[in-house]
């Protein structure tokens, strides 16, 4: 009899904890949820989602002693090439990133530099867009180019974790943690109360067999 109660009382103190864990972990991921299972909508139909990408462009010309300082940097990538070397691009000088913030209202500062013979390229990539800038190093002419593809677009990168950033990485793994709390929990309190209800584990199957039938057989 002591056991019996003993046993039973366990059994409540785990349901509890389950309990406690599966909606702590749905209350932490109710919105990355809810924002994760639209844009799968919008995903899954792309093609379908018109989307107008607005494009600016502007233009500029660089100082003589500012591209001096670029034409310098570009000879030095130039020469480690050809000696064989391999070295971090280095990024925008400071005084050049103030002029093109002040003339042309970007913010390259601290951005990586792809040097080639007669240009110093500069990617901007970001979610739901795309921008570049770009300085003629023989003429000092400097054009950016900045594309914005609409919220729509900028939602799904965040999905998938496009040009994203570091910190929304780690949002990531740390939601992604999170979902694995809330499944695993609900699917023990599943186990637990599945006595009771014996259409649990039929459903469960459900969500097994109708995914991998799919996959099987219709997915080519």
């Amino acid at each position: 009899m002591k056991s019996a109660v003993s046993g039973g009382s366990q059994r409540a103190y785990w349901l509890k904890k389950l309990h406690e864990w599966h909606w702590i972990s749905s209350a932490i991921c109710l919105i990355g949820m809810l924002l994760f299972a639209f844009t799968g909508i919008t995903l899954n139909h792309a093609g379908q989602i018109e989307s107008r990408p607005r494009v600016q462009t502007r233009e500029g010309a660089m100082p003589a002693p500012l591209l001096a300082q670029l034409q310098v940097l570009q000879e030095l990538q130039v020469n480690l090439k050809e000696q064989g070397k391999s070295a971090a691009s280095p990024p925008i000088p400071a005084s050049v990133a103030a002029f093109i913030r002040s003339e042309i209202n970007v913010d390259v500062a601290g951005r990586t530099v792809e040097w080639s013979d007669d240009e110093a390229y500069v990617a901007m990539p970001r979610p739901g867009g795309d921008a570049w800038l770009r300085v003629d190093l023989k003429d000092g002419a400097v054009e950016y180019e900045s594309t914005d593809r609409g919220w729509i677009s900028y939602i799904n990168d965040l999905h998938k974790g496009r040009n994203t950033g570091g910190a929304w990485s780690l949002f990531l793994d740390v939601f992604a943690v999170g979902c694995l709390v809330f499944c695993i929990t609900g699917l023990l309190i599943l186990k637990m109360h599945s006595e009771r209800r014996p259409l649990t584990w039929p459903m469960v199957g459900l969500g097994l067999v109708i995914p991998a039938l799919l996959a099987l057989l219709l997915i080519h």
